[in-house]
């Protein structure tokens, strides 16, 4: 891996010369989009095709990882009632399905060949679904900072009410 380490972005309303120069400024090689779908009404730029674009003339990768997308619905069996955010809580019982195991391996496989950062829509990580994902990178040991700007990077840290048995994570209600 390029140093251990998965970055996150959320594109957000940024222009592309930006968000490119903020890639740049990580030395981002490919970027991971985590929409479920790649478009974006209000920020076109970000669409698949064109941000695709924009990335190859700036010598950066795309790959479209929907095995990792947001937008997941609850199961009537869920062991993350931790979550009350229904969208988090869908995308948690995701987490427990093949489909994102295969997502996530993917992931961490791209990763030890190119400086990787996944992408969704939302400026800050505690809003997204990829700071589900950071915790899941996490427990397999890979350390995650979330880019917060061309200067700024946080370290991801895994969400408090995770339950983490080896590399599997439910997010139980808590009890008071």
């Amino acid at each position: 891996m390029k140093n251990n380490t998965i970055y996150t972005i959320g594109h957000s309303t940024h222009s592309i010369d930006r968000f490119i120069k903020i890639l740049q400024a990580y030395k981002i090689e490919l970027v991971a989009d985590v929409r479920t779908i790649p478009r974006s009404r209000h920020n076109p730029q970000f669409d698949e095709t064109q941000l695709k674009l924009e990335l190859e003339q700036h010598e950066i990768e795309y790959l479209h990882l929907g095995e990792l997308g947001g937008l997941r619905h609850t199961t009537k069996a869920s062991v993350n009632a931790g979550w009350i955010n229904l969208s988090f809580r869908g995308f948690a019982d995701y987490m427990q399905t093949p489909e994102f195991q295969k997502g996530i391996e993917l992931l961490i496989e791209t990763s030890k060949l190119k400086q990787t950062v996944i992408m969704c829509a939302e400026a800050v990580p505690w809003r997204c679904h990829r700071s589900l994902i950071g915790d899941a990178l996490m427990v397999r040991n890979i350390e995650v900072e979330d880019i917060m700007s061309e200067k700024i990077t946080k370290p991801h840290k895994i969400t408090l009410w995770a339950k983490v048995n080896g590399v599997t994570i439910t997010y139980p209600e808590t009890v008071q």
